[in-house]
């Protein structure tokens, strides 16, 4: 099946992104706290910075925008990325924007990711990192392993600690192993990598737990093909937008 991104009056993915339509739509998606007119700015910036995503199809864009407005978070490169693969727009989140969903549970106070280095002071008692210690004065070495904590309001602390040969599995399972934030910002990918496995374990509402999911790097979940339910945003201005293409199934033959 292929998608191909029609606009029936020939308006361009910048056109789209500075419409009032799509404004309309992103402030019904949006927490009330945050602006549609920002992260339609944002959008628009995003879309700069990254010249490829115009060769995707609006809707794909769409729904990665949607998808954020959803869960409050902002396409900035700081929270999430927006990765083009060929003609789909793909999202994913960054570490950030992972913490910043874990702490909006209001079950956690602190939520966090270490890199551990060669020259780096780390001890580890199944269960809980007791020591890491940096000295800046010297150069740190390689990274060897990554860790997350979440702590929460009783005080009670939780830690994920994974080595390198763990993170590169599933950076070359990952669809965008090779390229964007896996190769641009690698070391935040290896905390989120941290993030995500400790998240399995914390007690997240169903919207939060399902944002963490549904971004398209699913490495993790992929083989198990976890379906979630979308969330409910008008999308109606996207009727038009794009055809699907099915290709028709073979007859069947007599042996």
């Amino acid at each position: 099946m292929s998608s191909t991104a029609i606009s029936k009056d020939n308006k361009t993915l910048k056109d789209w992104l500075s419409s009032e339509t799509f404004l309309d739509s992103v402030a019904q998606a949006l927490p009330k706290h945050l602006a549609g007119e920002r992260f339609q700015r944002i959008a628009i910036t995003a879309l700069s910075r990254t010249p490829k995503l115009a060769q995707c199809t609006q809707a794909s864009v769409f729904k990665c925008l949607l998808d954020l407005a959803g869960y409050g978070l902002m396409p900035d490169g700081r929270t999430a990325h927006l990765i083009p693969f060929g003609k789909d727009c793909t999202l994913i989140l960054d570490y950030k924007g992972l913490i910043e969903l874990v702490l909006r549970s209001g079950d956690y106070v602190k939520v966090r990711a270490e890199l551990v280095c060669e020259n780096d002071e780390f001890e580890y008692q199944i269960g809980e990192v007791t020591k890491h210690n940096i000295n800046f004065r010297e150069p740190r070495g390689e990274p060897y392993a990554v860790y997350a904590m979440v702590q929460t309001k009783g005080g009670v602390r939780d830690f994920e600690v994974l080595h390198r040969d763990h993170v590169e599995k599933v950076r070359s399972a990952s669809r965008a192993g090779k390229s964007g934030p896996w190769v641009e910002w690698e070391h935040e990918m290896w905390k989120r990598t941290a993030i995500r496995a400790l998240t399995k374990r914390l007690r997240l509402s169903p919207e939060i737990a399902q944002a963490i999911t549904l971004d398209d790097d699913q490495f993790e979940f992929r083989q198990r093909e976890v379906r979630v339910a979308e969330p409910v945003m008008d999308t109606t201005f996207l009727e038009d937008a794009v055809v699907e293409e099915k290709k028709p199934e073979p007859e069947a033959t007599e042996a």
